[in-house]
């Protein structure tokens, strides 16, 4: 899978999770030149609080684009050090 926005790749990885429809990517398939540290923060009532990402591609932020859980709770361990998107960040196939 790839994740993409503005015509730069921000992920790449084989090794996705999926939950809610969401692909979780794993943090060290990120490009982190994109990615910054965001103030928000959400709470899922399963997962835990969520933290966001900035995403800037030449001089243009997408902000709160991509969303992780530092500690997840115990029933969504598996998207630990895992990053996910939206915001218009395409998630696709990578074609073998």
């Amino acid at each position: 899978m790839r994740a993409v926005w503005n015509g730069q790749v921000l992920a790449e990885s084989d090794d996705t999770v999926v939950v809610e429809g969401n692909h979780y990517f794993p943090s060290e398939s990120l490009n982190s030149e994109f990615f910054a540290s965001s103030e928000t923060h959400t709470v899922c009532p399963w997962k835990g609080l969520a933290s966001y990402y900035t995403v800037t591609v030449d001089g243009e932020a997408n902000a709160d684009a991509a969303w992780f859980y530092p500690e997840p709770k115990t029933e969504a361990e598996h998207v630990r050090d895992r990053v996910a998107f939206w915001r218009g960040v395409k998630v696709e196939t990578v074609d073998a």
